[in-house]
């Protein structure tokens, strides 16, 4: 056994380095994990057991040392987080504000209610002192204003609403506060004022110069293709998306075609590629060039330069980093006469991408950017066996395009069902109608536009663009309106993705026969989503709205208010429908402002207003009274108000075997962490009532059941 264990080992000799990014993932989510922050201390011991590791791997015989290194490399990913966790730290609202903003624009975008939004830096808040003034704050706008007149770096001021970043919506879901903490942002809000212009933009930071020629490119685009082709062309050409209406960013979406709008491989790939060949190419019709430079060579430096600009004007999020430095990789190798694309390529830009951002592992965009990436480049270095070059080289062409979107379709899903519920079933389909003509169309005519600025053309890119971004939205628009288009899953466990995930790479990674086990991680990821439970009743950290699975899913306390989190709530239930439907179903005692709910032999109650509060006699027999207001009065019950709500965050509540009710807190799974230390934590237990919480001579429980 010793043996054979020594020869899987040496086996894997030669491709160790696609194991480098999968321990450092291990170790940053370990540190995202934990539930209690841990210390300096805690870091100082790991970093000793790290150089421990180093030296033992010296020590030990060669087939174990990667184990060694691989621990090692986990203990570094778990200090990489930390460090970057530390490093971001920046003060956050600890209440609720409401005043004069001022502040200078670093950002223009959409909120996901379709509100435009600004992203403010150089923060000055009334009376507050800039220890205790967040660094960075983000505001939606609504009203009439018109949009179109903010500019980036310049001073605005207004008057709105601000507040912490909210928990998960749910316990165990998106984590908001952390989301914000690694944005820098310590407050968001919204206003219903006019926006004033308080100063132009100043002489500005290399960063700000690029970002104000990222919005002129945009606005310039928009304007001289309006609607929602420009602001598609705008998307792709500079990551803005806040002239993009969510029609049509829904229907991408039920296409599964959304990929196109970010700015991605897909995107650095056609760009740079397109500028490659045109170079070479070009080069190669003259023959004192051709013959004495190395032409190739020459058009991979000039790729590369096209990639960097592009990554600059983009905005640079995380799959379009991902994105430059496979491109990076690829055109190093071809400097340095080596094959461009390989695992080894995608295991050095998801390295860097854990070093520089250890928090983009938790996203959708790094997990699915990488999974198609990887699924790619594995399945076309499988098919390099056969010999393919016997076909037409049209067949080649059309195969290459098919297999490329049913992978990364295919590879792609899993993450895509898990972060947003839905799957698109024709999406193979759109993406064959679509991608090659946007290799063969759309990228080069926005670099064909580019190039024929300085003359005054750009139009003439420009309108061929128009003509396929186009089709793409026909393309869209006709798929998503397909009988069955879209079917909805259920929000999975936590441990469904971490799973299936290090069940895929094993299969990709390790080298012998025994890689085929990890399918049984596969299979053990799907059997757990199969089984995953929602909560039978939630209810908002704000105790504004309770939601309750009934027959016909979650009935909702509310039709309005509180839509963000009614819609979450509603996905991850694997049925998305209006909240105005959800709150018209039957499962509610609805008196006014006062909800009531039953869960087995237990009532519990909503009570909306101070007046409705301050009305309720006792519990009004029920076993758990939640509040939007501070309750103040001692009652012979489990009471949640605003002030345990905001302890607590939002709460799951369940029937146990036996009858007992369990709450689970937001705050016990998310634990006491640099994001939310500002609050006072619930445990890591759930809150377990066996008895009824109203049995005296002043208050008798009810029967749920004689509720009026």
């Amino acid at each position: 056994m010793r043996a054979a264990l020594q020869n899987a080992l040496l086996a894997q000799r030669g491709h160790l380095i696609g194991w480098v990014p999968v321990c450092l993932a291990l170790g940053i989510g370990w540190y995202f994990a934990f539930k209690q922050e841990p210390g300096g201390a805690v870091f100082i011991m790991f970093g000793l057991a790290g150089f421990g590791c180093w030296i033992f791997s010296r020590l030990v015989p060669v087939a174990y040392a990667p184990l060694v290194i691989g621990l090692m490399l986990v203990l570094a990913g778990a200090g990489l987080a930390k460090c970057r966790a530390v490093g971001v730290a920046e003060p956050v609202l600890s209440f609720r504000y409401y005043g004069p903003i001022q502040g200078r624009v670093v950002d223009i975008d959409r909120s996901a209610s379709d509100a435009p939004r600004l992203t403010l830096d150089r923060v000055v808040l009334e009376n507050m002192g800039p220890s205790r003034t967040p660094s960075r704050v983000r505001v939606s706008i609504h009203g009439d204003q018109v949009f179109d007149s903010f500019e980036a770096g310049e001073t605005i001021i207004l008057t709105g609403h601000l507040s912490p970043p909210s928990g998960p919506a749910e316990p165990g879901g998106f984590d908001f506060q952390r989301h914000a903490w690694f944005l820098g942002l310590g407050g968001v809000g919204y206003t219903r004022t006019p926006v004033l212009r308080l100063a132009t933009p100043e002489r500005q930071s290399l960063s700000m110069r690029i970002f104000a020629i990222r919005m002129a490119v945009s606005t310039a685009v928009q304007a001289a293709m309006p609607g929602e082709t420009g602001a598609f062309a705008a998307a792709i050409m500079t990551g803005d998306r806040s002239g993009l209406a969510q029609e049509p960013l829904e229907d991408l979406r039920a296409a599964n075609l959304a990929h196109l709008l970010a700015i991605s491989g897909l995107h650095m790939g056609l760009l740079t590629g397109f500028v490659f060949a045109t170079i070479r190419y070009g080069l190669a019709l003259v023959p004192a060039i051709a013959l004495r430079w190395q032409t190739k060579k020459v058009a991979a430096i000039f790729a590369l330069i096209v990639g960097a600009f592009y990554l600059a004007l983009s905005g640079g999020n995380v799959a379009t980093e991902r994105a430059f430095i496979m491109v990076a990789v690829m055109f190093v190798a071809v400097l340095l006469d080596r094959r461009a694309l390989t695992l080894r390529a995608v295991s050095i830009a998801a390295t860097v991408v854990l070093i520089w951002q250890p928090e983009a592992l938790t996203g959708p965009g790094f997990q699915m950017s990488f999974s198609a990436t990887t699924a790619l480049v594995a399945t076309f270095a499988y098919l390099r066996r056969f010999e393919l070059y016997q076909l037409p080289k049209w067949a080649r062409a059309v195969l290459s395009v098919f297999l490329s979107s049913a992978i990364a379709g295919l590879a792609t899903a899993p993450f895509a069902a898990a972060h947003f519920n839905q799957i698109s079933h024709y999406g193979l389909i759109a993406n064959l109608l679509t991608v090659p003509l946007m290799g063969a169309l759309v990228m080069p005519a926005a670099v064909l536009a580019i190039c024929l600025t300085p003359l005054g053309l750009w139009d003439v890119g420009l309108w061929i663009m128009d003509k396929g971004l186009q089709w793409i939205l026909f393309v869209a628009h006709w798929v998503a309106g397909l009988d069955g288009a879209l079917s909805h899953v259920v929000a999975p466990h936590g441990s469904v993705l971490p799973i299936l995930t290090l069940g895929l790479l094993w299969i990709i990674l390790w080298q012998t026969r025994i890689r085929f086990a990890g399918l049984l991680a596969v299979i053990a990821a799907g059997m757990i989503w199969q089984q995953s439970v929602r909560p039978t009743i939630l209810v908002a950290d704000t105790g504004s709205l309770i939601g309750q699975l009934g027959p016909d899913g979650r009935v909702l306390s509310r039709a309005t208010g509180s839509g963000f989190v009614a819609g979450i709530w509603l996905e991850n239930d694997g049925a998305p429908v209006a909240q105005t439907v959800a709150a018209a179903r039957e499962g509610f005692f609805v008196d006014g402002r006062v909800t009531r709910a039953v869960l087995g032999d237990w009532a519990i109650i909503a009570v909306s207003g101070k007046t409705a509060l301050a009305g309720l006699d006792g519990c009004g027999g029920a076993d758990i009274l939640i509040s939007n207001q501070i309750d103040e009065i001692a009652r012979p019950c489990e009471v949640f108000d605003l002030g345990r709500l905001r302890n607590t965050g939002a709460l799951a509540i369940d029937l146990m075997e036996g009858g007992d009710l369990r709450i689970t807190t937001a705050h016990q799974i998310t634990g006491n962490r640099l994001w939310n230390q500002g609050q006072d934590q619930s445990g890591d237990r759930p809150i377990i009532l066996s008895a009824p919480a109203v049995d005296n001579d002043q208050y008798v429980r009810i029967n749920p059941t004689s509720l009026p």
